[in-house]
């Protein structure tokens, strides 16, 4: 809590006035019993309609003001806790924007979603309960004791010896369901990851017509967060009927011994009024407490899991000090010195002393089995991963050196074409949001997409759906290819990017890339798809097993001989293409 209580410094004094607003609200309410008690024994008692009518007013004139403090309070603490919510949201989204995409694998997608919407939300209850509510409660029962004791010392007493060991127990119970609250939490995270995978996956579902099979994993998921959750709130729903047991006894001792006092004048009927007051509102406060230490368990368990994020260092670039380079123009040419790589808790390493030597301008293709480290292999050039030992040269600078920007000049296209909510324009222009309409144009003519968006009603206007839902994953990779080719790259990455086109598309498509003269790496599993390429690098269990031209290869490699004969058809060609 102690790093939450830091985002509200920005807000200390909207704080401070909320918490001076609900201070003013409790001096009414402390006095409000007193005032009674002299109602009861000088008016009342002394049948003086005078003096009731005075302490009334008296008494309407504290209740407006403190409905006057109430609702201002409220205003404030509601400012401190939106605010205080805004900035987490910020600064949670922002680190996991900072986070290496080895520590977003630890962080999953559902649980920062969970983190940064829920958690964010219950830590702003907390902080407008504690400030309207959770200081109020503990501070009427100080104070109503305190009142008590300048009322009738004897009756005080009683109050004083029940309040304490109902102020224990509940301690008790709210370290206990800290625990369980953080549990929910994690119950939580897993149903988010499981409906994430579902709504993601609903085309997969239906055509497998698997809608059973996740119909029972989200009701197994649904009902442990259920289970979970009664669990904590019937722990935490002990507090009520403990409380009141305790102080309906503390109240029926209180009558008793009022009684006594009274008969032997040890006492006033105004007094008694009084500190029976004090115990049923003490009683109310209690009472309160049951809801405050669910939202403090609630908030106390959110704010570990958003500080276990805030205070989790980033490994991306953003964390690289050393940026000597990062204003000079990246060329294009990429050398791999004995660089190996092994993902976190791996047994053995995906890439192993791979040394390669890339000429700026070059286009390579990239051969290899599935697992052979193809896609990591690529991953590693725009430093998405770092290198687990080895370095990496981009014009014959160290990688590190370059910082963050060198992303500015390296694009990589995955196999799936993910695409935004927006319209197709902004699709491609994401790749460069200074980009005029022509040279979205352009680069949709390069990547062959241009006619298709031609032929829709609102064309480039046309609305894309969540991850490109209402396109084939041949439109979706070419619409990807185009936003890659607009931010003009000096180094293209193209993971199995062509993998959805047909032939002659693909021939199109890397035939207007091959004009850019930038640096192209494809990986394929077509050889076709590379067979132009100024270089093939094979790719086996992580090692670099042959390079060459596709001529060379074919004479040197019995690998790629292999490949090409699986892939050759029964006229002597390979995929249409030669």
């Amino acid at each position: 809590m102690k790093r939450i209580f830091g985002y509200v410094s920005p807000y200390k004094f909207s704080m401070v006035i909320a918490i001076i607003l609900m201070g003013v609200e409790l001096a009414v309410e402390l006095a409000q019993p007193i005032i009674l008690g002299i109602i009861v024994d000088q008016g009342i008692e002394g049948r003086d309609s005078a003096t009731i009518l005075f302490w009334l007013a008296i008494l309407l004139g504290l209740t407006l003001v403190a409905f006057a403090a109430g609702i201002s309070s409220s205003y404030f603490a509601a400012r401190v806790s939106q605010g205080v919510g805004h900035d987490l949201r910020k600064d949670l989204f922002q680190r996991s924007q900072q986070f290496s995409t080895l520590q977003m694998q630890t962080f999953t997608a559902s649980s920062l979603l969970t983190r940064i919407t829920n958690d964010v939300t219950q830590v702003q209850g907390f902080l407008f309960a504690f400030m309207r509510i959770m200081l109020r409660a503990p501070l009427f029962i100080i104070g109503g004791l305190i009142m008590s004791f300048t009322v009738h010392v004897q009756l005080a007493t009683i109050l004083v010896i029940v309040v304490p060991i109902l102020l224990i127990i509940m301690f008790w119970i709210l370290t206990k369901g800290i625990g369980m609250f953080q549990k929910v939490q994690k119950r939580l995270d897993k149903l988010n990851n499981v409906i994430r995978e579902n709504l993601l996956g609903i085309k997969l579902v239906k055509a497998f017509n698997r809608n059973d099979h996740e119909q029972k994993r989200f009701k197994k998921e649904n009902k442990k967060l259920m289970e979970d959750n009664k669990t904590a709130l019937r722990f935490m729903e002990l507090t009520m009927p403990i409380v009141m047991l305790g102080m309906n006894v503390g109240i029926m001792l209180l009558l008793w011994f009022g009684y006594i006092e009274l008969r032997v004048g040890g006492a006033e009927q105004g007094e008694i009024v009084s500190i029976l007051n004090y115990a049923t509102r003490m009683s109310a406060s209690f009472g309160v407490f049951g809801f405050l230490l669910m939202n403090y368990s609630r908030g106390k368990a959110s704010a570990s899991r958003i500080n276990e994020v805030i205070e989790t260092e980033p490994t991306d670039f953003v964390a690289t000090e050393v940026t000597k380079h990062s204003n000079k123009e990246i060329v294009g040419g990429i050398r791999f010195e004995d660089v190996s790589f092994a993902y976190p808790n791996a047994t053995k390493q995906t890439l192993h002393q791979m040394s390669i030597d890339i000429k700026a301008g070059d286009t390579v293709g990239i051969l290899g089995e599935t697992g052979s480290g193809k896609s990591t292999f690529l991953k590693l050039i725009p430093r998405l991963y770092p290198t687990s030992a080895g370095k990496l040269y981009i014009d014959e600078k160290w990688i590190d050196e370059w910082g963050p920007s060198v992303r500015d000049k390296i694009t990589l296209v995955p196999q799936e074409g993910y695409l935004f909510t927006g319209t197709l324009r902004e699709n491609i222009a994401w790749g460069n949001e200074q980009a005029s309409m022509e040279e979205v144009i352009k680069v949709a003519k390069d990547a062959t997409i241009h006619d298709f968006i031609m032929t829709l009603a609102d064309q480039y206007d046309t609305q894309v759906g969540q991850r490109g839902v209402n396109l084939s994953g041949g439109q979706k990779q070419r619409i990807s290819i185009a936003r890659a080719l607009i931010a003009n790259p000096a180094i293209l990455l193209l993971d199995d990017s062509t993998s959805a086109l047909d032939a002659n598309t693909e021939v199109r498509v890397l035939s207007a890339i091959k004009e850019r003269q930038c640096t192209t790496i494809i990986v394929a599993q077509k050889i076709s798809s590379v067979i132009d390429a100024d270089k093939i690098i094979i790719l086996e269990h992580g090692q670099v097993v042959a390079t060459g031209s596709h001529q060379e290869l074919l004479k040197n490699s019995k690998l790629y001989m292999k490949i090409y004969q699986s892939q050759i058809n029964e006229e002597g060609l390979i995929d249409e293409k030669y």
